[in-house]
């Protein structure tokens, strides 16, 4: 059966002020950027060419409207989202140190991506797509919590292939213990993982990463497994085949939705080759794909709005 999408997402949206310069008077002065993982995962995927969904919930005020045209304009599907009357939409202060790397203040008590039912999921549209791809953003609370594990069921019933990026964000957890638990519940359905080197060692409790991902293998049988290791370069772990490609040394403003572009580059490459019969000469080239458009995210500000052209990624990489 032809599909109609090639990814559906679920998950949180909301926006991430980042720091942008200083008043006159010397307050900070924030830029509103449109965010949340599953969309920049989907935003990079429109950007390759992919015809792409989205299922959560947002708040019926200025930034929920924002966010809701700012998909719209990027050509993703809008009818799962759901706009709440009564609870406002999710806000992140992200604060960049001077390598590039960040920390988040979180505004979500509750939030309403938190909110959404079982009943306001949009199930046909996952069953119209290839792809359902989730993370651990809409497991941390009730009710949406239940929803996903709908979702997912739904998503292996219709013989989705199931994509996951736990994405752990320990403030917005009741505890570590509990995120442990979801993010374990979300490696029982996924078909690919990706996953970042402190969250392999997280939930492992190793600090070699290869006997991480070999005791994920071991217990959750995960067919595709990509591991990212920031600018050092990621892996690619398939049956017994690792994978290994540097990462791309460029000039990093903030690392913000970097993680969610090589997300969006790996599922395209899951799209294009399938889950059968990959190589290491396929594996490596998806990893030196994901990898370079990682690295041109990381010049920019903001994630969702500001994911790398196509042939921008493939300069980089015939520049190497």
């Amino acid at each position: 059966m032809e599909r109609l999408y090639d990814v559906t997402a679920m998950g949180e949206m909301l926006i991430d002020f980042t720091l942008n310069g200083q008043s006159e008077q010397g307050n900070h002065l924030f830029e509103a950027c449109p965010g949340g993982a599953p969309c920049n995962v989907l935003a990079m995927l429109n950007k390759l060419g992919r015809k792409t969904a989205f299922i959560g919930k947002v708040g019926e005020d200025q930034f929920g409207r924002l966010l809701k045209g700012t998909i719209d304009e990027l050509g993703i599907e809008t009818k799962g989202l759901i706009l709440d009357k009564e609870i406002h939409t999710t806000l992140a202060f992200v604060h960049t140190f001077p390598d590039g790397d960040r920390e988040f203040s979180f505004y979500r008590k509750p939030g309403a991506d938190m909110m959404l039912t079982e009943e306001e999921v949009d199930y046909d549209l996952i069953r119209q797509s290839r792809i359902f791809h989730f993370g651990t953003l809409s497991m941390t609370d009730e009710p949406v919590r239940s929803a996903t594990k709908k979702a997912l069921e739904v998503a292996k019933e219709a013989g989705c292939l199931i994509t996951f990026d736990p994405n752990l964000r320990p403030p917005l957890w009741n505890s570590l213990d509990e995120a442990k638990k979801q993010m374990e519940y979300g490696f029982q359905y996924c078909d690919m993982l990706k996953i970042s080197d402190n969250e392999i060692q997280f939930v492992s409790g190793k600090e070699d990463y290869d006997e991480g991902i070999c005791y994920l293998q071991d217990k959750y049988n995960i067919p595709l497994i990509f591991l990212t290791m920031g600018k050092d370069g990621s892996r690619a772990y398939y049956k017994d085949i690792r994978v290994e490609r540097k990462g791309f040394q460029v000039k990093a403003i903030e690392t913000t939705g970097a993680g969610d572009t090589f997300c969006g580059c790996s599922i395209h490459g899951l799209l294009t080759h399938g889950l059968e019969g990959l190589t290491e000469e396929i594996l490596g080239d998806m990893l030196t794909y994901a990898n370079a458009g990682a690295a041109l995210i990381t010049m920019k500000k903001g994630a969702i709005r500001s994911m790398p052209e196509p042939e921008n990624i493939t300069k980089l990489i015939e520049e190497k």
